[in-house]
């Protein structure tokens, strides 16, 4: 079966109703945020505590170790792995901290946030982003375009048309 690129109409329209959905996200995630900011109470005994934080550590886990996995394959799927790690590692770092506030245990929590967690992140954020870098400086080789890449947050996503850009 031979591929057929897909048309920059097709792609257009696609581009467009992914755009209009997450803007829908958007739009509802807002006013939810602030009705939970002024609604939920101060303090809540949580059930499931325990099974709460061994599952999200457990979650973290598994993305470390398939970044691991995926950096000592020299897979490019690396780079995502290493950006989700580095989220869940952010988030562990936020529950941590305010979840400890106001009791003894916040210095234990700000110290592992400063000193592991974080740093840790930027790690994994910084070696995403010289990856992805590197791969497009690869793809100019390739393609043998004499320009210098721009920087990773202002090059164009691949595979997607100029032409497309007419939204």
């Amino acid at each position: 079966m031979a591929y057929r690129p897909l048309s920059a109409e097709f792609m257009r329209r696609r581009r467009r109703r992914a755009m209009e959905m997450l803007l829908a996200c958007v739009a509802v995630l807002l006013p939810w945020t602030v009705f939970l900011a002024v609604s939920l109470p101060d303090q809540y005994r949580a059930h499931h505590w325990r099974l709460t934080w061994a599952g999200f550590d457990g979650l973290l886990l598994l993305a470390m170790a398939l970044t691991v996995y995926l950096g000592w394959r020299r897979r490019q799927a690396v780079i995502a792995a290493a950006m989700v790690t580095a989220t869940l590692l952010i988030c562990d770092a936020w529950f941590d901290i305010t979840l400890d506030l106001g009791t003894p245990d916040i210095w234990w929590s700000l110290g592992s946030a400063a000193l592991i967690e974080l740093p840790l992140a930027g790690f994994f954020i910084t070696r995403a982003l010289i990856l992805i870098s590197l791969t497009i400086k690869q793809a100019y080789r390739e393609l043998e375009i004499d320009e210098p890449p721009p920087s990773v947050l202002k090059l164009p996503l691949f595979g997607i048309s100029r032409e497309l850009d007419r939204d």
